[in-house]
């Protein structure tokens, strides 16, 4: 009987820690994947040796919650602030219901109108944020997360804020980068995802 307790918490045990580790080397690999992504595109404001200064919080699997989704198909569109003071038409999709530390959340999730137009961006979700690190750890004008409808299962969606990153605006001025909607100012400190750029970006 002792033997298969101890057989059961063993599992139990490595299970967990199995898990955690999947997660972990997920984000990782999502991580490199973005550091990447800065190289290849045209419009990038870092060169491949400014990847080096990227930082990010330690993967935490707290910080993945699984959110219920409440669409909103009739919901109006609007101009959404961007730093440059250009403004973009957006639409709320949804509204993301959801329990973190404890505590209820709601995000509003967002379709480009822009995006909605262009072949193989149809299914594109946006989810901009602020939160409490805004501006001590994390950029101060908000982070982002992309989604598709794919991504929604039997009306949840999975927000993972590990994979939540910095707009363009975040390293060099010039971009057209979206603020988030007052709606979407959480009251909490999201200790996840991408921290504020740690070097001088490349000339």
């Amino acid at each position: 009987m002792y033997k298969l307790i101890l057989f059961s918490h063993l599992f139990v045990s490595t299970f967990f820690t199995a898990g955690a580790q999947s997660h972990a080397d997920s984000i990782a690999t999502y991580r490199q994947q973005y550091k990447e992504d800065f190289i290849k595109e045209p419009r990038s404001p870092l060169k491949a040796k400014d990847t080096s200064d990227l930082r990010f919080y330690p993967a935490k699997k707290e910080y993945q919650v699984w959110a219920k989704l409440q669409l909103t198909p009739e919901a109006k569109t609007f101009d959404m602030l961007t730093h440059n003071g250009k403004k973009q038409l957006y639409k709320q999709y949804a509204i993301a219901s959801f329990s973190l530390k404890g505590k209820k959340y709601k995000l509003s999730i967002y379709q480009s109108l822009s995006l909605l137009s262009k072949e193989g961006h149809k299914n594109h979700l946006f989810l901009p944020f602020n939160d409490l690190t805004n501006s001590e750890t994390t950029f101060g004008g908000g982070r982002y997360i992309d989604f598709t409808t794919e991504d929604i299962k039997n009306g949840m969606l999975l927000i993972d804020f590990n994979k939540c990153y910095n707009p363009y605006c975040a390293f060099k001025e010039g971009y057209s980068c979206p603020i988030p909607p007052s709606e979407n100012r959480l009251k909490v400190r999201i200790e996840a995802g991408e921290q504020l750029f740690a070097g001088k970006v490349s000339e």
